[in-house]
């Protein structure tokens, strides 16, 4: 059986402050929403498990874009430095600028928009999200939504957090975070999966959660 047409990814480049960040954008026909991945921990547009995701949206209707919040030069640095992975405000101004990016894009301006993010992409995410009035709903996987600080209680996106039963660090600091959130908002705990889902079956109901949730919340549209 193949692919949903759209589904399969093409690249795309975003241009915004004088850097340029590589992308990957999935169209399906008819889509009326679209998920942008906010990546963390160093990875990027080419993550197996939020390429798996973004497949998994794309067969359910929903637009998605990866890119990379980091240029190359910038990923060089964070090898071996670690840092600008967990400079959030630097990650939040790029995901918000992306937004606005696609926002003014003739095939995804009318698109309501959904973050997907994972690590501490996440707390770019909801952060953004606090910034970007058209956000409609935000998902995280594995998460630091901690890290989004003053932002949380500002979030108006409806929110889920997912977070793996036996990740119990990360799992007790997104029961902190849901505290603070004034936003519709649900933490799903997944049995049985650590921080990076790697245990059979569990990514895929992280993508079936995620699927569920950007449906209700972004495929009336705007």
């Amino acid at each position: 059986m193949g692919a949903r047409p759209g589904t399969r990814p093409r690249e795309v480049a975003v241009t915004l402050q004088g850097i340029r960040l590589q992308g990957l954008l999935r169209l399906p026909p008819g889509a009326t929403g679209i998920v942008l991945f906010a990546h963390g921990s160093g990875s990027g547009r080419l993550s197996p498990r939020n390429n798996y995701v973004a497949e998994q949206l794309g067969a359910a209707g929903l637009a998605t874009l990866l890119f990379d919040l980091l240029t190359e030069p910038e990923e060089e640095i964070d090898a071996v430095t670690a840092e600008l992975r967990f400079d959030i405000p630097l990650l939040t101004g790029r995901l918000a600028a992306v937004t606005e990016w696609a926002l003014k894009q003739p095939e995804l301006g009318k698109l309501t928009i959904g973050y997907f993010g994972a690590s501490t992409g996440a707390a770019a995410a909801l952060a953004a999200a606090a910034r970007v009035p058209a956000v409609a709903a935000v998902v995280s996987r594995g998460g630091r939504p901690d890290l989004a600080g003053e932002a949380l209680p500002r979030v108006r996106a409806a929110t889920l957090l997912i977070v793996g039963g036996d990740d119990h660090q990360v799992l007790e600091l997104n029961r902190q975070a849901l505290a603070r959130l004034r936003c519709e908002a649900k933490l799903e705990v997944v049995p049985g999966a650590t921080h990076l889902f790697e245990e059979p079956g569990t990514l895929e109901e992280v993508a079936a959660l995620a699927a569920e949730w950007f449906a209700s919340h972004l495929m009336a549209g705007r």
